[in-house]
């Protein structure tokens, strides 16, 4: 993928005020702990996790995904009645039909004549949805769009609260269960154009490349579970080798096209482990990073845009920077993009 009139125009996050830290997570967890005999302070310690936030209870993605892009169209340039194509690009969705994106479309006031749609890749989904937008921008097709991803992790959380608790299980049973726990809620969204609707400093997106290793996707699987909760199931050490043999892979072909030199990296947020041996595996300089996994957790397809955003208004990611985003999710899929900020 190669890209040469698309920007991001502009990018903004919407966060929960709830606060859930990992010392909390565990004392909701003392029945299990107690039972098997757990140290204390094993899920900070083992992630780099101090604290994830949650929507509150009955919260619905499109509301998140709303309220990210009514920010996003308040730090714009541009008019809502621009946009003519409208992506939600998160795991999380309200229901199986409509597409989520036409709840978001109505909440935020968004035009008719946008296109609108989901588009679900596990936690690739906002970087999948950027190279679509920037596909129909460069053919001519459409020349702005907005892409949206609302998570609500707490579903998720909740239930397997809930089940480590009320189940008898042992230390192996356990440990599928263990990634929920890494896992928070967030909002993000992009308002993606072609470069000559740009005011002021041009944020292009360059390409990257795309790969796939569908042979490991049973490594990771997620399911509503009742009418209100999710489950999900993880083998997590597998995930992290096949996860990082993948990015190794779409490194030597992304840096191929793109070049290898790069001022910033944004990941995915997973955590410490996760980012320290993607880095070892790429001979990345582990200083170039960026990261919010210690107090946003792994909120999925936000992560690593809204890493994105907190580095640009941190200032560690400053114009004419070369940022790689780089984005890996179950499935396994891996999408590497080069980003002129």
């Amino acid at each position: 993928m190669k890209f040469e009139n698309v920007c991001i125009e502009s990018l903004a996050v919407a966060l929960p005020d709830e606060v859930w830290s990992s010392a909390e997570i565990e004392e909701r967890l003392r029945p299990l702990y107690d039972r098997l005999k757990l140290p204390v302070g094993r899920l900070e310690l083992m992630t780099g996790i101090r604290e994830r936030r949650m929507w509150p209870a009955g919260t619905r993605p499109s509301d998140a995904s709303a309220a990210a892009g009514r920010a996003v169209l308040g730090k714009s340039g541009l008019r809502s009645e621009q946009v003519e194509l409208f992506i939600h690009a998160a795991v999380s969705r309200d229901m199986l039909e409509p597409a989520t994106a036409s709840f978001a479309h109505r909440k935020i006031g968004l035009p008719a004549a946008a296109q609108v749609l989901d588009v679900s890749n596990a936690c690739l989904g906002f970087l999948n949805s950027l190279t679509l937008a920037a596909g129909l921008i460069e053919s001519g097709q459409i020349r702005c769009a907005m892409v949206v991803s609302g998570e609500n992790g707490r579903p998720l959380v909740e239930q397997t609260l809930r089940t480590l608790v009320e189940r008898s299980l042992t230390r192996n049973e356990i440990k599928p269960y263990f990634a929920n726990l890494t896992i928070g809620s967030g909002a993000v969204a992009a308002i993606v154009c072609h470069r000559s609707l740009i005011r002021g400093r041009a944020h292009r997106l360059l390409g990257g490349v795309a790969r796939a290793a569908t042979q490991h996707s049973e490594l990771c699987q997620g399911d509503t579970h009742g009418a209100e909760a999710l489950a999900m199931q993880t083998d997590s050490e597998q995930l992290l080798v096949a996860g990082v043999t993948l990015a190794r892979d779409t490194w030597s072909e992304f840096t191929t096209g793109q070049g290898a030199s790069f001022d910033r990296y944004i990941c995915h947020q997973v955590g410490s482990v996760h980012r320290r041996k993607l880095y070892e595996t790429l001979g990345l300089d582990v200083a170039k990073d960026f990261s919010t996994f210690e107090i946003l957790g792994n909120t999925g397809s936000v992560a690593l845009p809204a890493t994105l955003a907190a580095a640009v208004d941190a200032g560690a990611v400053r114009e004419g920077d070369r940022v790689g985003l780089l984005g890996i999710g179950s499935g396994l899929n891996c999408l590497m993009l080069a980003l002129e900020w």
